[in-house]
């Protein structure tokens, strides 16, 4: 005989009774959620006919409150008759309503419209025991009284089961009749009931033997009944509302309760699982978050920019340290407060609250900025730059503006000692340019007074050596004192135009054609060139634009130019040729500016004096003061135009500068 090892039989024991205890709990379990769900049936059922009653009871008290109002009516007038076909209209379950003296005679009647007449087959005699019962509970009582159930016959084979009220008429403090409604049972369920309690369930009055009177409702039939009854007791008539309900056996139960059980055992160690690892998580997170909060709190108390925050309907909900520091303001003065903001200067606030609407009706901020004016706790006021941007939350909608603010008030006080270093600069360089314009004035004088020196002199010459009479001699005279002056008049513009430009004046402009320019020019050039043996040569198109510039001024850059070609030719004997030109700048026909040159054939320019050629007092003559180069720059930067040289080819050098084009 083959006998197993004891811890193989040990372990099939402890197998086996393991499998006995899941198998007893799990039929436990099934037996008691059997049991449960019976109870659960049975209280529902119980708790729903009891709403049943309740709701019977409810409405059977209303009309007898309806059937007061009736007896207000005059019994021998047609308006009784009337409220009673409205009443039976509004009340289905009432099949007959009848007014009737002390001694129970009928009076008035009427039928409800909804069937035939209830008593028209065998009369209302037979039913005057119950009427009689019901009138006297209602007189004994005084108020309301309910007759025995019976059943009438009707035409078509059938029958209803029909209730009396009975209500007492007290007129002046005696009875003097009463008011009789016929209820049918039947029609008491459908209009009195709930339909979700006849939904899926059997109602029905009973006797107190278990007679049905009535019923309604449908139910499924199944292989077991649930059964409810509760009492319906009315003054004078007591009845039993019956609830019947059907449920399927149970078969399939216990396996998907089972099922349920073991799923949802092993969902909740999954759950907690799945929980234990999210904590970690949200842990980590949390961590993680705390700390770039505290990053972010540092970088804040960092900033010297203000940040404020405000919402779509203009409060503000959070400021930094630094704007706080800014306004003079604590951070609870400032958050939860809306229009106007109580750093806004009381002079700005309707100002300002035009810019807030404008803000808050959608319309984008500058993203360049909007310079602004704010107002300290002391009263004091400074200078903002705002930029403001869209607030938008972690699910992408606004909720608001966030702004950042700078304090500009420093800024624009370095400006203002800027602007005023600024003019005390300009109005030192012009009492430099003054000391500039007196010693140019003496300067580019000498030549006209010399013309004109030289002219008288040669007038009294002229007047000595020849006679009176003769007419050359009178012509002669005549053009040597024109010519004198012509020279004294130009020698007054000049002083004029220094005078004005000293005074900050806008020196008059006119239109001039470049060949005038040259022309009025050319008497001076011409005999500086006759002394130095210089050949002249004149580039001017008669077809060219007129220039807009202040002509004496243009004129004197024009002779001063000339006068320095010509006197860095001085030294050579052979190939002195002074070029003056003019024709459009960069090529360009089209062109709006004119360029004007001068072009010589001298030594040039070397490089280390390129350099400084237009520095105020640097010169390389010994009679020089380093001043022509400098103000013939000024002259023509200020008529919006470019002085230069380069070099000339094959030798000398080429002084161009440019004009607008009227």
């Amino acid at each position: 005989m083959w006998f197993a090892p004891a811890p193989q039989v040990r372990r099939w024991v402890l197998w086996g009774l393991l499998v006995v205890l899941v198998l007893s709990m799990l039929s436990t379990l099934v037996w008691l959620a059997g049991r449960y769900e019976v109870g659960q049936v049975q209280s529902r059922l119980e708790r729903d006919a009891s709403d049943a009653v309740s709701d019977i009871r409810t409405a059977l008290t209303r009309n007898v409150q309806s059937l007061q109002s009736l007896q207000y009516a005059d019994r021998n007038a047609a308006p009784w008759e009337q409220d009673a076909h409205t009443m039976l209209r509004e009340h289905r379950e009432w099949l007959r309503l009848e007014l009737r003296d002390a001694d129970l005679r009928v009076l008035k009647s009427v039928d409800t419209p909804f069937r035939a007449p209830v008593f028209h087959r065998f009369g209302r005699d037979a039913n005057q025991p119950e009427v009689v019962q019901a009138c006297g509970v209602a007189r004994r009582q005084s108020g309301a009284g309910y007759g025995a159930s019976t059943y009438v016959p009707q035409t078509d084979g059938l029958g209803l089961e029909i209730m009396d009220l009975c209500l007492p008429v007290i007129t002046e403090g005696e009875l003097t009749g009463y008011t009789v409604a016929t209820y049918a049972l039947n029609e008491i369920l459908v209009n009195m009931v709930g339909p979700q309690l006849t939904r899926s369930q059997e109602v029905s009055f009973t006797e107190s033997d278990g007679t049905r009177l009535a019923m309604h409702g449908t139910a499924n039939r199944g292989s077991r009944v649930f059964i409810a009854k509760q009492l319906l007791d009315l003054p004078g008539h007591t009845m039993v509302l019956r609830m019947d309900s059907w449920r399927g056996a149970p078969d399939l139960f216990p396996n998907v309760l089972t099922a349920l059980v073991t799923a949802m055992a092993l969902a909740l160690v999954t759950v907690l699982i799945m929980l234990a690892r999210d904590m970690r998580r949200r842990q980590r997170v949390e961590l993680d978050l705390a700390d770039a909060l505290a990053f972010r709190k540092a970088m804040e108390d960092s900033l010297v920019t203000g940040l404020r925050a405000r919402d779509k309907q203009g409060r503000i909900t959070y400021v930094n340290p630094a704007f706080c520091e800014m306004v003079g303001f604590e951070a609870h003065e400032l958050i939860g407060k809306s229009i106007p903001a109580p750093y806004w200067p009381p002079e700005m606030v309707d100002e300002y609250g035009q810019r807030q609407a404008l803000r808050l009706a959608g319309n984008a901020p500058p993203r360049e900025g909007a310079e602004s004016v704010f107002m300290r706790k002391n009263g004091e006021r400074f200078a903002v730059m705002i930029f403001e941007a869209p607030l938008i939350n972690a699910l992408g909608e606004q909720t608001g503006w966030m702004g950042a603010v700078l304090d500009i008030s420093e800024q624009r006080r370095v400006e203002e000692v800027s602007r005023a270093s600024q003019e005390r600069l300009q109005a030192t360089a012009r009492l430099a340019t003054v000391g500039e314009m007196a010693s140019l004035l003496s300067h580019e004088l000498n030549q006209p007074l010399a013309a004109i020196s030289s002219y008288a002199t040669g007038s009294m010459n002229l007047l000595k050596d020849a006679a009176v009479t003769d007419p050359q001699l009178a012509d002669n005279l005549s053009s040597a004192i024109q010519r004198i002056g012509q020279q004294a008049e130009r020698a007054g513009k000049v002083i004029k135009s220094v005078h004005d430009f000293v005074r900050r004046r806008d020196q008059a402009r006119e239109a001039v054609t470049p060949c005038a320019l040259l022309d009025d020019v050319m008497p001076l050039v011409s005999l500086q060139a006759r002394k130095l043996g210089v050949r002249l040569q004149v580039n001017c198109a008669p077809d060219l634009p007129p220039v807009l510039c202040d002509r004496t001024m243009v004129e004197q850059v024009l002779l001063n130019l000339a006068r320095n070609g010509m006197q860095a030719m001085a030294e050579d004997t052979a190939h002195k040729d002074l070029t003056l030109s003019v024709q459009p700048a960069n090529a360009n026909a089209s062109s709006r500016w004119l360029e004007f040159t001068v072009a010589d054939v001298g030594h040039g320019i070397a490089p280390e004096v390129a350099d400084k050629l237009f520095t105020p007092f640097f010169t390389t003559k010994q009679e020089g003061m380093g001043l022509g180069l400098s103000l013939c720059r000024t002259v023509v930067e200020q008529h919006g135009g470019f002085l230069s040289h380069r070099p000339n080819a094959p030798r000398g050098t080429v002084f161009s500068f440019t004009l607008p084009q009227s």
